[in-house]
């Protein structure tokens, strides 16, 4: 199975400091949280690893090199237009070929390292087409929220609802195992909100398709650090960790 780490983003919640460098190399701990979406690659046995680039390309690519110090192999692949994230998963189709692969958000800090691993087990054992890690967070309204059904399936997705239109409590982690079905999908996207490629509408043309698409819990805390709240959060999680 191969890796894809999105990381095209300028994060604009995160300004002035984005303004520098990309939000994926703000530091939890003492390492940047692109740096820990890795390691958990790496510890579900993934080390084929796609980093997409856009803002702040370099940076990114200055850091983490070639891969070697971590122990995987990276290869890049650049988003010229920032048109959300089934455009940067779309823009590494070429990379993926035929495979299953991991997605995880680059600006995404889960702090146990096994819950890619669980996620992937999990896929493979269901025969999903895409299975989305998911977690509940107090305001869901900041993620895609999904409609839960029997069986771990998922029946549909809001992205971003309010709280009257969430369908639940249970949201998208960023973290996400797909069969390559999911490039068809994202062919067929249309502009969703704040005027991007939607990756949860993609991925809700799949489960329309083929009615085959899973949820999981993914195990520890997850936190995106979009926010200055939220990093300061994900390095008090990473302290308790110690």
């Amino acid at each position: 199975m191969r890796g894809l780490i999105p990381a095209a983003g300028k994060g604009t919640r995160m300004e002035p400091f984005t303004n520098a460098y990309p939000k994926e190399l703000l530091p939890v701990g003492e390492k940047a949280v692109i740096h820990h979406a890795i390691e958990d690659m790496k510890a579900a046995g993934i080390e084929d690893i796609c980093i997409v680039v856009g803002w702040k390309q370099h940076a990114i690519m200055d850091y983490l090199g070639s891969g070697k110090e971590l122990g995987v192999q990276l290869t890049y692949v650049v988003q010229d237009e920032r048109d959300g994230l089934a455009g940067a998963v779309k823009s590494a189709e070429h990379y993926i070929e035929d495979d299953s692969f991991a997605v995880v958000l680059g600006d995404n800090y889960v702090d146990d390292k096994e819950a890619l691993a669980d996620l992937v087990k999990f896929h493979e054992s269901e025969g999903f087409d895409a299975t989305i890690g998911a977690f509940r967070p107090e305001d869901v309204t900041s993620y895609g929220v999904l409609d839960t059904g029997d069986g771990n399936k998922v029946k549909g997705m809001v992205e971003k609802p309010s709280e009257e239109e969430a369908p639940s409590g249970v949201a998208i982690s960023g973290m996400y195992v797909f069969e390559p079905e999911i490039f068809d999908a994202i062919e067929d996207v249309e502009k969703g909100k704040g005027g991007e490629y939607q990756l949860t509408d993609a991925i809700d043309i799949l489960r329309e398709r083929y009615d085959n698409v899973g949820y999981r819990d993914i195990l520890g805390t997850r936190i995106d650090v979009g926010t200055p709240e939220r990093l300061r959060e994900a390095n008090r999680e990473f302290d308790l960790r110690g």
